[in-house]
């Protein structure tokens, strides 16, 4: 019997060409299991407590996504993925294990090998920087990574939508903070067309750019701003190229990791073509700690998620998400994920019981085991699996023995990541930050126009004050008065009247002048130079 198992498997796994081997059962049915490209776009969970392997599937899914060519992006949190640009090596301690295990599920065809990769990395430190703009990011996202109320959510939708109106260029956070102060200086104007606009709500905004300025996300801000082609790359040998966002250091800031990545998932969303159902993916996304995503998440950004997943497929985008319990997902969410690979779960309290039995409940029945009793006892490296069928249906659970992985178990060096990095395809076109001209140099030239128009409209009042001076000296010495100005500013006769002065037609006519100067005709005059300063705003 074991030796109709072994050459059920070995055929199965030869023809597995549409197929990405996953593993196979040593329960002696031969009960392997692939993942169908077919319907590798109709998004997929990996599960599990920490430490049952969940890392080792995400490897080796991608490799086998690679081999056939499609490229994947997927997130390196513990550092751990960088191994897939290296080879599997005989020195390996687990070198005998591995084969061990391939023979088991009847991996004939298992050899070590180094997969194409790009490194990425937000703070440019361990890969290729990898930047957007602040328009590319939305006030959605923007809102949910700055933590903001619904009040302050609404300033900055005003500040966006003025954005568009003037033809200011959000690109980094210097352009936003600019731009925030411009409302602020406006907000009466702008609260007639808008709606309230607070002091406190832009104060409040500004603080938080700060604390993301604090934790690096500025970095993320800028040009030249990633171009999604550049994620979508198939090396001359027809291999997928392997993204891989070093996110180590990003987990410290958890919502500026799952909101980039988020922002990462909508924009493909939003720029891949219609493709329908196609033999094999375009893109494969990993999803890593996908509970951060929906931890204290408002409902429009869950519903956007969710939006994304369930029509992102038909752009040919795979979306697989990496979570310890299945519970992590929004159950609108979870329904659409039809590949699943369910590492252990523990059980030491009844909310991690009824946790246990709801995953199960999601699985296709095999009358041979018991599927949660299962998901309570596989091993590491072992996993109840269910992979999607011909049109589309689930698969029967089975409990899985995971395949080795090809490339290296482990991180490779820092030499070795340098090496990569200078030798990518990509190596010089994103470190160069480029910094054009944007809403704060426009804002900024705007302000520099207000202070030179309100200079010179200083210095246009003080040389009226000084000709009304002359006139009046002129007047004076023409009237035969020789009494000086008053400093008190107290003009005309009204002194020499006081000391009985007789009033001369001349001097009636300079009262009246420096009169209608003073009065509303002179202020007239003063606004119509000043008037030109406020114009702009």
């Amino acid at each position: 019997m074991y030796v109709r198992a072994v050459e059920k498997i070995l055929g199965t796994v030869a023809s597995m060409d549409d197929h990405i081997f996953v593993g196979s059962g040593d329960d002696g049915y031969g009960t392997q299991q692939g993942l169908s490209l077919q319907y590798a776009n109709r998004h997929g969970l990996i599960a599990g407590a920490t430490g049952t392997g969940k890392t080792v599937t995400l490897q080796i899914l991608a490799e086998g996504f690679s081999k056939a060519g499609v490229p994947v992006f997927l997130s390196d949190v513990k550092g751990d993925l960088s191994g897939l640009a290296a080879s599997g090596s005989e020195s390996f301690k687990l070198h005998d294990a591995f084969m061990k295990r391939a023979g088991t599920i009847g991996f004939a065809d298992y050899a070590y090998e180094a997969f194409p990769v790009t490194f990425w990395d937000l703070f440019g430190d361990q890969g290729h920087p990898i930047r957007t703009t602040v328009a590319e990011m939305g006030p959605l996202l923007l809102a949910r990574l700055l933590d903001l109320s619904e009040a302050q959510e609404g300033v900055l939708n005003i500040a966006f939508r003025l954005a568009d109106e003037e033809g200011l260029a959000l690109l980094d956070l210097k352009d936003l903070r600019a731009l925030l102060v411009f409302v602020g200086e406006n907000a009466p104007d702008l609260s007639l067309m808008y709606g309230h606009i607070s002091n406190a709500s832009i104060g409040a905004i500004q603080r938080q750019l700060l604390v993301l300025e604090n934790q690096g996300g500025a970095g993320l801000f800028g040009e030249p701003a990633l171009a999604l082609d550049d994620l979508m790359a198939v090396d001359p040998d027809g291999r997928g190229r392997i993204n891989i966002l070093a996110a180590d250091k990003l987990m410290q800031s958890p919502k500026l990791y799952a909101t980039f990545l988020l922002w990462l998932l909508s924009e493909l969303f939003e720029e891949m073509p219609e493709v329908g159902d196609p033999d094999k993916p375009k893109l494969v996304f990993f999803f890593d700690e996908a509970h951060l995503l929906f931890d204290d998440a408002p409902k429009a950004l869950i519903d956007k998620v969710e939006q994304v997943a369930r029509l992102i497929r038909s752009k040919g985008v795979g979306v697989y998400f990496i979570t310890q319990n299945p519970a992590d997902v929004p159950e609108d969410i979870l329904g659409q994920l039809g590949n699943r690979i369910q590492h252990a779960l523990r059980a030491f309290t009844a909310r991690d019981k009824q946790a246990l039995s709801r995953a199960a409940q999601t699985y296709r029945e095999n009358p041979r085991f018991d599927i949660e009793a299962a998901i309570r006892e596989v091993g590491v490296g072992e996993a109840v699996t269910s992979m999607l069928e011909d049109k589309g249906v689930p698969g029967v659970a089975e409990r899985t023995l995971i395949r080795p992985p090809s490339s290296q178990l482990g991180p490779i060096s820092k030499a070795e990541r340098g090496r990569v990095v200078e030798a990518s395809p990509l190596a010089g076109k994103y470190e160069a930050k480029v910094d054009r001209e944007s809403a704060f140099e426009k804002l900024r030239a705007r302000a520099d126009k207000a202070a030179e128009d309100a200079r010179r409209a200083e210095e246009a009042a003080e040389r009226l004050e000084q000709e009304e001076e002359r006139e009046y000296q002129t007047a004076r010495r023409y009237s035969g008065g020789g009494q000086p100005r008053s400093s008190s500013r107290s003009y005309g006769g009204s002194r020499s009247r006081a000391r009985g002065a007789p009033e001369t037609f001349g001097s009636a006519l300079q009262s009246a002048v420096i009169k209608e100067l003073k009065g509303t005709t002179g202020r007239r005059i003063v606004r119509g130079i000043l008037g030109g300063l406020f114009k702009g705003r």
